[in-house]
């Protein structure tokens, strides 16, 4: 199974989020959800280096794959955080649709900080 965490820190703000696991739901090459779940944290890394001009840090296992760790800068402007919240949420709201026709593959959770 693939659990996904958020955090979030005292404001709201999704400042890490980590990926762990892996679907099987599907022969490798063939599962669909592992495919999606790859696309949409992909697809917001790029984005946020891209668009908000952010590198965030990045710890992944490159050789076994399963695990993706992202953490968000906090030293930016006002206009990279609120790019950066956006394509956070984009990506929590698409692990969350992904997770409701296949609860029994990916579990997503939001934690905010006591």
């Amino acid at each position: 199974m693939i659990k996904g965490t958020f955090k979030r820190n005292d404001s709201g703000r999704i400042k890490t989020f980590e990926l762990t696991g892996h679907a099987d739901a599907g022969e490798y090459g063939s599962d669909i959800v592992c495919a999606a779940v790859s696309a949409l944290a992909i697809n917001t890394v790029n984005g946020i280096e891209a668009l908000a001009g952010v590198k965030p840090l990045i710890d992944a296992d490159d050789t076994e794959g399963g695990q993706l760790y992202v953490e968000i800068p906090s030293n930016m402007t006002q206009e990279q955080t609120n790019i950066t919240q956006i394509l956070l949420e984009n990506l929590l709201l698409g692990l969350q649709s992904v997770q409701e026709e296949n609860s029994e593959s990916i579990q997503v959770e939001t934690l905010t900080k006591q």
